[in-house]
């Protein structure tokens, strides 16, 4: 890239932003949402113990292999593939970057709808003994509803354009700078909170005494997956921010250290969450129902519980929002470097696909259920294409393209930032080994068993 060019580049500007950036982009509803039922559905800490194992010997190589491609290139996903790889069809890993952002914005954007709607219904007390609900049939006759889901959809794409318009230094950053140390704090009070209740022992117990008997193999792929899903591998957010990166920033120490603030915070979730659920008798395998069917109930029940979810519902929407915004990113920047367009100009045309798209997904669970395209509906297919088939191609070109591609000396040269940073010459070849070989081999797994499934 041109010294032009790059000076017209927007990027980040402190080592904190970075950070809280990137742990922004992993840390969502994988986390809030996603996490805690599936190590109620997995057996609990067995499920653990195994997802910080997939986290730290697999995930976190390719992070770094894409902090190393967004860097090297300086360039939004599509052109850091065309930018290093020439001429020879790797462009199409970029592609699919691309196309995995969108797809999981799509229907992200309905379910960061769902988070609002609960927020307003936590701020009117509709969770207390008061508020007289039923829980399950009120999600239900909300989501297969026309106009409310809709709205609340809208109301959640035009907070992440806002965000996105205002660019990468005076939008990303100072959002994510001011806002993850707000979503920390309020996950570890509604923590605090739940393994101080009676009988929240035995949530505890759940979560951190490991029983191996009921770990299975389809629980490995479970927890494989979602440490995948949670680290946002594959969908071009973490290369797209990586791109912004200056070039003194140590990548391995950030890579490092997103991995362990997004594990912290899935390991809160479940702190905040499997304890009430053990606390008032209710299931742990309760599936996704457990954030908008599960806990309503247990708020309304808990001491204080229309503060409590309060808290949580800001706390989830915040950790939604701070994830849109990163897949947003992809798009905008690949409109902006691609197609020539200025930056409020790539969120109008990207923010008017994505109304139609996410309309169509929130309809598919009501008025356009009946439309199935192999056997799922609107919301269930962009969720299967993007998790098992463009995070799963992407994350295996990404490491396919820094191990086999790149030259072993420009892989050293990043990783050490030119040279100012150390890297031990055994924890290289280590790396480097799972990189080229380990890696690819694991995501053909994960690929082949979510195609089976």
């Amino acid at each position: 890239m041109s010294n032009q060019t790059s000076a017209k580049r927007d990027g980040f500007v402190s080592s904190l932003g970075i950070l809280l950036a990137m742990t922004g982009s992993a840390v969502g509803l994988g986390n809030l949402w996603r996490f805690p039922y599936l190590v109620g559905e997995n057996g609990g800490a067995t499920f653990i113990i195994f997802y910080l194992v997939c986290v730290i010997f697999i995930c976190m190589p390719i992070m770094v292999c894409e902090f190393i491609i967004g860097r090297r290139s300086q360039a939004n996903a599509f052109g850091a593939y065309k930018r290093l790889g020439g001429d020879k069809g790797w462009k199409v890993a970029g592609l699919l970057s691309v196309l995995a952002a969108a797809f999981i914005l799509s229907f992200y954007s309905v379910v960061g709808g769902w988070s609002i709607r609960y927020l307003v219904l936590a701020c009117g007390l509709k969770f207390t003994a008061a508020g007289g609900i039923q829980p399950e049939t009120m999600f239900n006759s909300f989501v297969t509803s026309t106009w409310a889901p809709i709205i609340y959809t809208l109301i959640f794409l035009a907070c992440t354009g806002i965000i996105i318009v205002a660019g990468v230094k005076n939008g990303i950053e100072k959002f994510t700078k001011a806002l993850m140390p707000v979503l920390f704090v309020l996950m570890v009070i509604l923590a605090v909170r739940s393994m101080t209740l009676p009988g929240a022992g035995e949530g505890v117990r759940y979560l951190f005494k490991p029983d191996f008997s009921k770990f299975t193999s389809s629980s490995a792929i479970a927890a494989l997956g979602q440490a995948f899903f949670s680290l946002s591998l594959g969908c071009g957010t973490i290369l797209t921010y990586a791109s912004y990166v200056p070039r003194k920033e140590n990548i391995l120490k950030c890579s490092a250290e997103t991995t362990a603030l997004d594990t912290l915070f899935a390991l809160i979730a479940g702190c905040a969450i499997m304890p009430a659920v053990f606390a008032y008798g209710i299931s742990p395998g309760q599936g996704p129902g457990l954030v908008f069917v599960t806990l309503p109930a247990i708020f309304s029940e808990l001491p204080a519980g229309g503060f409590a979810a309060i808290l949580f519902f800001v706390s989830l929407f915040l950790a939604a929002l701070t994830s849109a915004i990163s897949l947003l990113e992809v798009v905008i920047a690949f409109l902006i470097e691609e197609c020539n367009l200025r930056r409020p100009v790539a969120v109008g045309v990207s923010m008017s696909v994505f109304v139609v798209l996410a309309v169509l997904c929130s309809l598919s669970q009501g008025a356009l259920s009946h439309v199935k395209i192999f056997s799922l509906n609107i919301f269930d297919l962009f969720d299967y294409v993007s998790a098992n088939v463009l995070m799963t191609f992407g994350a295996l070109l990404a490491v396919l393209f820094v191990g086999h591609k790149l030259k072993r000396a420009d892989i050293q040269d990043e990783l050490s930032s030119g040279g100012i940073y150390g890297v031990p010459r055994g924890f290289f070849k280590a790396l480097y080994f799972i990189i080229r070989w380990a890696a690819p081999a694991v995501i053909i797994a994960i690929l082949i068993a979510g195609l089976i499934s």
